[in-house]
């Protein structure tokens, strides 16, 4: 398991000072995990292979890369879905429902959905954690999970005003907690 965390030198994010360490940390608890560092300016070859669409991000790679990013950091009530992720991506394995996995199955064009989060929002992980687990179940999923409050300007142009938000190939969207077997439709 690897997080390739990208940064750039002079980010002013105060919230993010020590990201890296909270990573490695994280890395700490498992001698699985590892922990890769990039930089988004001199590091091209990297950001273009993981697709990294902004900094602070985290590609999360398991047996293989599921397409999952992190903007930003996965802090406050999202940070029991990233201790989740890790689990599921190291086993490459989810606890969808045999029926979902059916379906996701059937999905032959990529998709990408963003969830928009709020790291002190209760429901968030609920969204996050099944956006995870469907881009697990089908590698033509990418899933982005954008915190709002380090990318302000990104929330105003898909105009979030409440948390979470689920943008789905630029377009479909929806707010607020929902089951799996909507948000498979």
């Amino acid at each position: 398991m690897r997080l390739n965390w990208f940064f750039q030198l002079g980010e002013r994010v105060p919230r993010l000072h020590g990201s890296q360490g909270t990573l490695n940390e994280v890395a700490g608890l498992s001698a699985k995990i590892k922990v890769e560092v990039y930089d988004f300016l001199k590091d091209e070859d990297k950001v273009k292979g993981y697709r990294i669409a902004r900094v602070p991000a985290i590609a999360v790679v398991g047996g293989r890369d599921y397409g999952i990013r992190i903007y930003g950091l996965p802090y406050g009530y999202e940070f029991r879905s990233f201790t989740e992720l890790l689990m599921d991506a190291s086993r490459g394995t989810t606890g969808l429902s045999a029926e979902n996995r059916k379906k996701l199955a059937t999905m032959n064009k990529e998709t990408l959905i963003q969830i928009f989060v709020l790291l002190k929002c209760p429901y968030c992980p609920l969204v996050t954690r099944l956006a995870f687990k469907f881009s697990i179940g089908n590698l033509l999923i990418r899933v982005d999970m954008i915190d709002i409050q380090i990318f302000p300007n990104l929330a105003q142009k898909y105009h979030v005003e409440g948390t979470p938000k689920a943008i789905i190939n630029g377009k479909t969207d929806f707010s607020g907690a929902i089951a799996e077997e909507l948000f498979v439709q």
